[in-house]
């Protein structure tokens, strides 16, 4: 095979496609319309003070007695993690001008929870360093896919500086959200229409979330006996989590219960304002003295949520594999967490799906697995 296997998006399932398909002596190449890798992880740091560790402004932990691949995956990478803080009593929000409830939890109620020593980034870096030199290339963005009568595929490609860039491929893997696939990159000739409908019909996982972090010099609220872990129907914040690294700095994460239109109608200080009256009101006076609040509103990342995405989810979407592609088949291959029916929407279904997609190119190519 003299073309490279093309893999557009350079997140968890991306670099992990390219990881194994190198791995097989696969020719392969990344195009990665962002500046960096890792797609919707995104790990990120108070700018003042960096010293106070690296917070998950995407996903921030896994499950590892109910998801092997990713438990494997950082064993063999040697991935450094910690389990998630969850000792002493949680709050419930459930009234305005009322104050919360405490509730004492049963130890054990839950499922361990794991994060990443320096976030979930580490994990993407460790990804990324099996890969050889030269693959993965940033800010480029893929804009068509074509398909000539000989069956060669061409894909197109615009540089940072708008200049344009042609890329012969022997298949493409799609590494991206269904809706981005859908709506950003044009096919010649077309996708069939009930492949459009499931790629648009698929939600983009988290696109219409925002996730701010409150970061503090220690975790004060553990002096209370609290886990951090909040329920409020007040918000903004909807759920609440410690996210403190696993020793020195404190640090509070939630995911808020407010749509998409309103926050952008607030704007990101009026939101940070309201996330800190809110740790003011469940945690004291001590929630004032904070260092610095991150926020990430993935509404507003063009790579990540198109408009059908603001719209709260709710209900938890239907992922899978899209339906067969026509002409296309065997020529494109989609992955990414939407195309994972297990495990949809969690980095254990980026995995997995990066591994379907590069179990069908090596039986495309008739090499031994």
């Amino acid at each position: 095979m003299n073309d490279p296997v093309v893999i557009v998006g350079a997140g968890l399932s991306g670099l992990r496609a390219a990881s194994l398909l190198t791995a097989h002596g696969i020719n392969c190449k990344i195009l990665e319309a962002r500046d960096r890798t890792g797609g919707r992880i995104l790990t990120a740091a108070d700018p003042n003070k960096p010293d106070l560790g690296k917070f998950d402004l995407g996903p921030t932990w896994f499950w590892p007695q109910y998801e092997s691949t990713i438990a494997n995956l950082v064993k063999e990478l040697n991935v450094e993690t910690f389990v998630q803080y969850t000792k002493g009593a949680m709050l419930s929000e459930r009234f305005p001008n009322e104050p919360p409830e405490r509730y004492e939890l049963p130890e054990n109620s839950g499922p361990i929870s794991i994060r990443f020593r320096g976030g979930v980034q580490s994990l993407v870096d460790a990804v990324a360093y099996t890969i050889p030199p030269g693959i993965v290339e940033l800010e480029t963005r893929v804009t068509a896919i074509r398909l000539d009568k000989a069956g060669a595929i061409r894909v197109e490609a615009v540089l940072a500086d708008g200049k344009r860039k042609n890329v012969s491929a022997s298949a493409v893997i799609l590494a991206l959200p269904p809706r981005i696939v859908a709506r950003h990159i044009e096919f010649s000739p077309a996708l069939p229409p009930a492949l459009m409908v499931d790629l648009v019909n698929k939600p983009t996982w988290m696109a219409g979330q925002a996730k701010a972090v409150a970061i503090y010099d220690r975790p004060f609220w553990r002096e209370s006996g609290l886990s951090g872990f909040v329920s409020s129907r007040v918000g903004p914040l909807q759920e609440i989590h410690d996210a403190s690294p696993e020793a020195g700095s404190g640090a509070l994460f939630g995911f808020f219960g407010i749509p998409a239109k309103m926050r952008r109608e607030l704007g990101k200080d009026k939101v940070s304002k309201l996330v800190i009256d809110q740790l003011v009101r469940l945690f004291g006076n001590s929630a004032q003295n904070v260092s610095a609040v991150l926020y990430k509103d993935w509404s507003r990342d063009s790579e990540t949520a198109v408009e059908e995405d603001f719209d709260p989810l709710r209900d938890f979407p239907s992922y899978g594999q899209p339906p067969t592609a026509g002409v296309w088949e065997k020529k494109i291959i989609f992955a990414g967490t939407e195309t994972n029916s297990q495990y949809g929407g969690h980095l254990e279904g980026a995995l997995q799906s990066a591994e379907q997609a590069v179990f069908e190119i090596i039986n495309l190519n008739n090499k031994p697995v």
